[in-house]
């Protein structure tokens, strides 16, 4: 069972996301900030991250920049989830490392389809 890590300020984001996720056969874990899923991230091995981008103690942009800095972290792909919908906003993201980039609020057969493909789920 894959791994998604959900990173959210908004417990009712992460509650969607999980459900959403969940149901669709992945194993999912919470975090509510970038600092939080930094530290989680070091401890579990995560096949794939949903991350916000304005959330409190290390944004979206710099935990993504944190985990491809990491040598151990870098290769879990990243798809980031936000009501942020500017040009600019997706380019930062990319810039960050991001491997796909959504606009909230998102259909749920469209979370769950890239959140296959991103960890290889074949069914």
């Amino acid at each position: 069972m894959k791994k998604v890590l959900v990173v959210d300020d908004a417990s009712t984001v992460r509650m969607y996301h999980k459900k959403i996720l969940g149901d669709a056969g992945f194993n999912v874990d919470e975090a509510v900030n970038g600092l939080e899923a930094l530290e989680k991230a070091y401890i579990n091995n995560y096949d794939l991250y949903i991350v916000d981008i304005n959330m409190p103690k290390l944004d979206g942009y710099s935990f993504v920049r944190k985990l491809r800095s990491s040598k151990n972290l870098n290769q879990a792909p990243v798809i980031m989830v936000t009501t942020e919908a500017e040009e600019k906003d997706k380019n930062l993201a990319y810039q960050a490392g991001a491997n796909f980039y959504m606009v909230k609020p998102v259909k749920p057969e469209e979370l769950v389809m890239y959140a296959k493909i991103f960890t290889g789920v074949t069914s």
